[in-house]
């Protein structure tokens, strides 16, 4: 059979433990056996990380900065229980943490949503993407802890030898101190990357902090949207029909609740972290059911799979048992980074083979009623089976195989 051809490789950055299997299964059922797979590969299993200091994620962001798409697998971000349970030489950072520092984006998530999952709101009948500013705050903040009779102040030293210091309230015990940060152009791309996206989709836009209480860190952020809309995008949205709306972030979550969804919600990237997992899993009830993509200014692009790396079925897996873990995820993060692919070097064979791939997926869920034991605990019924991963990876399969033979892209 003739594969589909790829002008251009993507960058494949490879993760742990069950998601690992997984993304080897989807690779060599759903990928490989179509498409002339390009790729440039970078292993972030914990121990290649722990052996090269890091560098390996490093250099995986610098290579999606010279393909300008990548997929990456979900990594364990090592806690002191990890590093004992590897034998590693510290606890490294989240490497999503720096692969957002690198190529500073916004990640836009949604969820994936199947007929025969209905959202737990029963309010919400249209998506809600979440838009999360993947930069700086506490994710590249400055913590330490204190003891009682302490004394802090943050320091600010400017490029010319001026300093201004900003000193905390008395500690009356001993705690733990936190200090974080952001960009004005990080947060200006941010905005424009937020507002770009609600156009592209044809949704209003939502931006929360809470100005009130963080009247310059959250202030800083609530003015630049601003700007960057009143300047750039003002005109566009009216055309269209949209809106731009600022709220507190308690009353955006109020509202959310009890809105019917239908637009995208930018959030600073904590709470956009916070808020996408609960979306998700309001909306089908599992984080398998989530889309995952990091945009950046540049152009840069990465799709991931936005959920952990299923600890406790990899235990059960490598005792030999059969995990009804889903896929679903992965297999997304690989379409989406394909499709990307496609629509950067033209080629529309790759673009249609991966939107077929989402299909098939969702007609095993839908219209098959074959899923996975975590969306079968939230599927209407009925229900024809519950099965483990590789089975609903072959049922996926069988689709895509109908589906591509009718579209004309299987070619012997």
């Amino acid at each position: 059979m003739e594969k589909i051809k790829m002008q251009n490789p993507i960058v494949e950055i490879d993760g742990d433990e069950m998601t690992r299997v997984m993304w080897a299964w989807v690779k060599e059922q759903l990928l490989l056996p179509y498409v002339d797979l390009k790729t440039e590969y970078y292993d972030l299993h914990i121990k290649k990380r722990d052996e090269t200091n890091d560098q390996i994620t490093v250099q995986a962001a610098e290579a999606i900065k010279r393909w300008k798409v990548g997929v990456k697998c979900a990594t364990i971000t090592p806690n002191a229980e990890r590093v004992k349970e590897y034998n590693l030489k510290k606890e490294w950072p989240s490497p999503n943490a720096t692969i957002r520092k690198i190529l500073d984006g916004t990640i836009f998530r949604a969820p994936i949503m199947v007929s025969n999952v209905r959202p737990a709101i029963r309010f919400w009948k249209k998506p809600i993407i979440i838009a999360r500013h993947a930069f700086g705050d506490i994710y590249d903040a400055v913590s330490a802890s204190f003891e009682e009779g302490s004394e802090a102040e943050l320091v600010v030293k400017g490029k010319d030898g001026s300093s201004r210091s900003y000193k905390f309230p008395s500690f009356s015990g001993s705690g733990v101190i936190e200090a974080k940060y952001n960009i004005d152009k990080s947060i200006r791309g941010f905005a424009r990357a937020s507002f770009n996206y609600a156009l592209m989709v044809k949704l209003d836009l939502w931006f929360a902090t809470k100005d009130t209480i963080s009247k310059v860190y959250d202030a800083r952020f609530k003015q630049i949207f601003n700007e960057v809309y009143e300047n750039e995008f003002k005109q566009q949205f009216e055309s269209l029909g949209l809106h731009y709306n600022y709220y507190l972030i308690d009353d955006a979550l109020a509202r959310a609740v009890r809105s019917e969804g239908g637009f995208v919600w930018a959030c600073k990237n904590y709470e956009g972290d916070v808020f996408s997992d609960f979306v998700s899993t309001a909306f089908v009830g599992t984080l398998a059911l989530m889309t995952s993509e990091l945009m950046s200014p540049e152009g840069y692009y990465e799709s991931e799979a936005a959920h952990g790396t299923v600890q406790r079925h990899y235990y059960r897996y490598l005792k030999g048992e059969k995990v009804s873990t889903n896929p679903t995820a992965i297999i997304f993060a690989w379409t989406r980074g394909l499709k990307r692919r496609a629509e950067l070097d033209g080629t529309q064979d790759l673009y249609r083979f991966a939107d077929l791939l989402e299909q098939a997926v969702k007609k095993t869920i839908e219209v098959d009623k074959i899923m996975t034991q975590d969306v079968a605990n939230v599927a209407d019924p009925p229900i024809n089976a519950v099965v483990d991963t590789q089975t609903f990876i072959a049922a996926v399969k069988k689709n895509l195989d109908s589906m591509l033979e009718k579209e004309g892209l299987l070619k012997p």
